[in-house]
């Protein structure tokens, strides 16, 4: 038996609006959430038009055309503006009946194209039980006839597909329950002497690493309880009732990193020779969102911790984005700069309880936060919905020195001696990095 979609029911006039509107096809992706239970898909968003297709309002008469490089980018740029829980749950093609044979080949490359994409980008690796089906629909422009397909297993190119229902569902997008939490954020990442200094990106992404595992392990306690994760989320909660979004439901949640779940066994120490560090500190806002059909603990936890590595992450791969357009790549030696990291904002979606994410920089305007949306979801914005989540962020780069004088070799060596006699206490060792230059500062700061 097939997996059945949940699709809220003002989709289906978004999807035939576009049918009438673009020819002689047109691509998009499904954003949603799944579960063991049911499969939900809340928003449907169209693939931005390129520059030279804006003018005419329509795609190459081709689906052998299809720009697989251009989906994916797309799919990358709205995956950071999904808050927790939510999802790029699948893609979507319109086309005349003439393109039809064509169609199903052009939704499993995009499928696999797209996940891989998601996948290489991500700092969490999904749980064993967790579904990994994806949705591909297919729609004729004509005949309106809507054909919905399973991809199962998408990690696997040669997975295959099966029939799924698609079923729309009044005030879907209404029923759902959140979870907000803050977490402090101390994160120390040394950069070793023998790694390119300036490939910070790299050394970045490799700490954060690191980081996520501990947040996998976190005690997370929910309106100030520890939930066994089998038990239902609302259990000895009032469930509210109403489709309005002053009816969502929020759950607060506390982060306690320093309590870990994993096991007790002794942690090995290392010593390493570095040459500067990278530090985050500070707070994040972090938010998630769950379908109110019986969520599950465990369910509402793991799209919490995720939505905390994934916002973390965002904005790291957004600053070093923006230095590449702004400054030099491949400039080695840095002076010491400061920079300003985005911050995090919401805004409502209408009819919906549900409010999605974005980042913005300090001298961002709101009519470039309307335009992004625009472009990358298909919605307008007001300026006046624009919720900004975290006050302003920055970034201290210091100079990293290629070369150390011989005061600094000394204390080196000296904090090297000391480390190694501390190596069988099982104490993670802090110190081998504090006697170099700090390189990166990141500080977050929340109401």
């Amino acid at each position: 038996m097939g997996r059945t979609y949940f699709v809220e029911e003002t989709i289906g006039q978004y999807l035939s609006d576009l049918s009438t509107k673009l020819k002689p096809y047109v691509t998009g992706l499904l954003i949603g959430q799944c579960s063991p239970q049911r499969d939900y898909i809340i928003r449907a968003v169209r693939t931005p038009p390129k520059e030279e297709q804006k003018e005419d309002n329509i795609s190459p008469s081709k689906l052998a055309s299809v720009d697989e490089e251009w989906i994916t980018a797309h799919a990358s740029q709205v995956s950071r503006m999904l808050p927790g829980g939510l999802l790029v749950l699948g893609v979507f093609i319109i086309a005349t009946p003439e393109l039809s044979k064509d169609s199903q080949n052009a939704l499993r490359k995009l499928i696999f194209s797209v996940e891989k994409s998601l996948t290489k980008r991500r700092l969490w690796k999904p749980a064993e039980e967790e579904v990994s089906d994806r949705a591909a629909l297919q729609i004729c422009s004509a005949t309106k006839n809507v054909l919905c397909r399973c991809f199962i297993g998408y990690f696997c190119s040669q997975s295959s597909a099966k029939p799924a229902d698609w079923k729309y569902q009044s005030a879907l997008s209404a029923s759902w329950l959140a979870l907000d939490c803050t977490v402090n954020v101390n994160i120390h990442i040394p950069l070793l002497a023998t790694s390119p200094n300036h490939d910070l990106e790299k050394n970045t992404k490799n700490g954060l690493n690191r980081w996520s595992k501990q947040i996998e392990d976190s005690v997370f306690l929910i309106n100030g309880q520890v939930k066994d994760d089998d038990t239902e989320l609302l259990e000895g909660q009032k469930k509210l009732r109403g489709n309005t979004q002053s009816s969502t439901q929020f759950s607060d949640v506390k982060v306690l990193t320093q309590l870990s779940q994993g096991s007790s066994h002794r942690s090995t120490a290392t010593v390493q020779v570095c040459s500067g560090s990278i530090n985050f500190k500070g707070a994040v806002k972090c938010r998630a969102y769950i379908h109110n059909n019986k969520p599950k603990v465990k369910e509402a936890i793991q799209a919490l911790k995720r939505d905390i590595i994934n916002t973390l992450s965002d904005r790291c791969e957004i600053l070093f984005e923006d230095l590449i357009i702004n400054e030099r790549p491949h400039k080695k030696n840095f002076g010491r700069e400061y920079h300003v990291l985005p911050q995090r904002l919401f805004v409502p979606v209408a009819g919906s309880s549900v409010m999605l994410s974005d980042y913005k920089f300090g001298d961002e305007a709101d009519g470039e936060i309307q335009e992004r949306f625009v472009e990358m979801l298909d919605q307008s914005v007001q300026a006046e919905d624009i919720h900004i989540a975290e006050e302003i962020n920055t970034v201290d780069i210091r100079p990293i020195t290629d070369n150390m004088d011989d005061a600094q070799q000394k204390q080196v060596t000296k904090a090297t001696l000391l480390l190694k006699l501390q190596q069988n206490m099982g104490v993670v060792i802090a110190a081998a990095v504090a006697v170099f230059a700090s390189i990166f500062s990141f500080n977050y700061f929340s109401d």
